[in-house]
């Protein structure tokens, strides 16, 4: 069994909560949730569905890069949704993150996610 990594970095989103950005095992990284928090201010930075999640993505788009991969080695994604009604606007931005070899994934609607903002994200990738 390979040792478990605990990752951050100061070019995503960091809340300060008692968990990290992700953590790296057995070369699979396993992201936390991820949601619209502007990486430069750590404050919310609340929109449209499709704003928030392009911005989810941006945050796990880097949190990936600066641990050694990439979007296209996303395996699975869950998506929490505050509103189901958004799923179709949701799925055009999420897509384009995307555009070939989507990853699985799940998505589920929520009662409330912190800070209000409308999405969040978790993911799981190789290295």
């Amino acid at each position: 069994m390979g040792k478990k990594n605990v990752f951050n970095t100061i070019k995503a989103a960091q809340l300060g909560g008692p968990y990290p950005q992700a953590v790296i095992h057995n070369g699979l990284i396993y992201l936390s949730g991820q949601g619209a928090i502007d990486p430069q201010t750590n404050r919310p930075r609340l929109g449209t569905i499709e704003e928030e999640t392009s911005l989810a993505m941006e945050n796990i788009r880097v949190i990936l890069k600066e641990a050694g991969s990439s979007l296209e080695k996303v395996l699975r994604v869950t998506a929490y949704l505050l509103h189901m009604k958004e799923y179709g606007r949701f799925n055009e931005a999420y897509g384009s993150f995307f555009p070939r070899n989507p990853p699985a994934r799940s998505c589920i609607q929520v009662a409330r996610l912190p800070f209000g903002i409308r999405v969040e994200m978790d993911a799981l990738a190789y290295i």
